[in-house]
This record gives structure tokens, sequence and C-alpha cells, in this order.
């Protein structure tokens, strides 16, 4: 007996991605829902790469009494509404959204990370799913953590477009066509143009300059690893479709060669090492598209503080910053706590 499976926001990227990822990794569902605003009632959605299409129902005459999950990529304002209808009918929800990442009520998952913390799902019946620059850098940064104690981290991101949705790849794809035939460039997502540039400023700004994106890196990092690491974050949005990079200085408590740390990442879940140092021998966002894995490269001692090491960071946004996650917390959540066989 498999799962009763929904996914909210089908027809989005990471609703996509989460049906494809389902179908992909054979998750043990017998009944699959999609669900979407009024819309795209209808529309037909691909289930991986079988034959199988599902048809798009509307979210908002669904019911959810006897599901088992339902993974949501609808945003935190549709998420409001409808993630504790969801909860209070028995179907757990896990949420792409911020709304409830920092809920105390609310585990925050990355299942290679903080495994153990989604036995706090009962208080809410709701699991949050981490920002897309948060989940690949703390799975890179946990198997470290666990042997030298990090103290503190400095990161800069390079993130691709399509971290802003659909509306963010069109404007790269026309800005970028604009230029090659001398039409003119519009801005209509980004704060300027994105085309053969790059803009620090991912979300709306704080009060202490620093963004949401970057808040959010820091207190995520916190919840899920450890809440004494002190985080610094500059994220960058970059012309590039798919594909999250980042560039991580790490200060530990204790002693830590490039050496011992490129043998602790080798043997880390969910992590690929990827580092000779040659030409070519690293991971670039274009190589990391439909991969599952944080791909690592770049891993050398910082000379300029105690214990420092710097390394290099990718990962396909779409997939572990947001729907390979989700289905993984699926995953874990079933082994833990369900215990239905597919």
């Amino acid at each position: 007996m498999g799962y009763r499976v929904v996914v909210a926001g089908a027809t989005g990227n990471v609703g996509r991605e989460m049906v494809n990822i389902l179908a992909e990794r054979e998750f043990p569902a017998d009944e699959i829902a999609l669900l979407a605003s009024s819309r795209s009632v209808g529309e037909q959605v691909a289930y991986g790469d079988t034959d199988r299409k599902l048809k798009v129902q509307n979210i908002e005459h669904f019911d959810p009494t006897g599901w088992d999950f339902a993974l949501f990529a609808i945003g935190s304002a549709a998420t409001k509404v409808y993630a504790p209808k969801f909860a209070a009918a028995g179907c757990i929800v896990i949420d792409n959204s911020s709304l409830y990442r920092m809920d105390p009520d609310v585990p925050l998952i990355v299942p290679e990370v903080n495994p153990e913390a989604i036995d706090g799902y009962r208080a809410r019946n709701i699991i949050a799913n981490p920002n897309c620059s948060t989940a690949q850098m703390v799975v890179a940064l946990k198997p470290l953590h666990d042997v030298a104690r990090i103290k503190r981290v400095v990161v800069a991101t390079y993130q691709s477009v399509s971290g802003a949705g659909k509306d963010g790849m069109d404007e790269l794809f026309q800005q970028s066509r604009a230029i090659f035939v001398a039409d003119p460039v519009e801005v209509t997502k980004f704060t300027k143009q994105i085309a053969f540039n790059v803009i620090p400023h991912i979300d709306e700004f704080l009060d202490d300059g620093s963004t949401k994106e970057e808040w959010k890196m820091v207190v995520e990092t916190k919840k899920i690893l450890d809440p004494k690491i002190k985080i610094s974050a500059t994220c960058v949005r970059v012309p590039v479709f798919v594909g999250h990079s980042e560039a991580i200085n790490i200060e530990f408590e204790d002693e830590i060669s490039a050496e011992q740390a490129q043998n602790i990442l080798r043997e880390a879940p969910g992590v690929m090492l990827i580092d000779k140092r040659e030409d070519g021998g690293y991971i670039t966002p274009i190589e990391c598209v439909g991969e599952f894995a944080t791909f690592i490269s770049r891993v050398r001692e910082d000379p300029t503080v105690e214990n420092g090491l710097s390394l290099w960071c990718v990962s396909d946004n779409l997939r572990k910053g947001a729907a390979l996650n989700a289905v993984q917390i699926a995953e874990l959540l079933g082994r833990r706590h369900l215990q239905k066989d597919g």
C-alpha cells in the first residue's frame, strides 16, 4: 500500500520539478493529485519521462481528507490560506514557501543535516522546506561541522534567475535577445538589467542594510545546523537560468586541513566532491542542472584565519534547493513515522 500525494502549485517551475522527482525516485504513491489556481485547471502535466499525464485540479475545491502528504509550491500568501486547511484534515503539508520556516512549532528540514528534527511535525502537521541557497550550503557545512565545529561562515551567493520563478527566466531570455538584436531592454521583474549583469539584491531590504534573502540564510542555517554559528551572507542574482553557486569561507574551532575536508566531503550524504586543481576540475551551474547532488569544488585552506577553509558549492536550485528536498522530506517522514509499503 502506497501513499496518496498532493502537489500544490503543480504548473510552476518548482511544482513541475516535484512531479518529475516523484517519478524519477519511484516514490511509492498509489495516487497523485495535482493542484493549482483556477486559471490552470485542466492543464496536463507529464509524470516524469513516462507517458502518464496528470490533470490539474482547482485547489479551492479540493478536499484533502484521506491524503497523506501535500507538497506545497504556491507561495506564502496561498500557503497561509490552504496549509492550515490541509493540516487540519490530516494531510501533512511540506511547504516550500518562507511562511513557516521560523515558526518554533514547525520543523525546518534538510534530511542529510537534521533528520531527527522531523519528529516535531505533529505540533502543526506542517514541515518547512528551507530557502534554496540555505539548503545546499548546510549540506556542505554539516559533515565539516560534525568534525571540527564551525564558528563563523562568510558566504557570497551567485543565484540563478529561476529562483525568481518563470518570470525571472523569461526576463533573462528576453533581455539577452534584445541586446543581440539591438532592441530596447525592458526591466520588469528585477530591479536592474539582469542580462550580462549581476545584481547584489535579492528580496526586500531590511533596516540593517541586508536583504531578506541574506537574513533567511542566517536564521535558517542557525535553526537547521547550530544557533551558535555566526554567519554573514551577500546574495547576488546572476544571469544563469538554473543552478545556484556559493563561495563559502568557514572558520572552525578545531584544526582541519583541506585534505581532511576533502576526505570528509567525499563520503558525505548528498555531496559530490569534484575538486581537481586543474583547468575544468570543478563544477559550474550548467553541469549541476538535473542532478540530485550538492557539488563541492575548490576546497582550500584560508591562511588569513586560524582553522579556516574556503570552498565552492553548486546545486540545482529547483531540485535540492526546492523540489528534491521536499520529496526527500516526504521519504524521511514515511521511513520514520508513516511506514507504508509501496
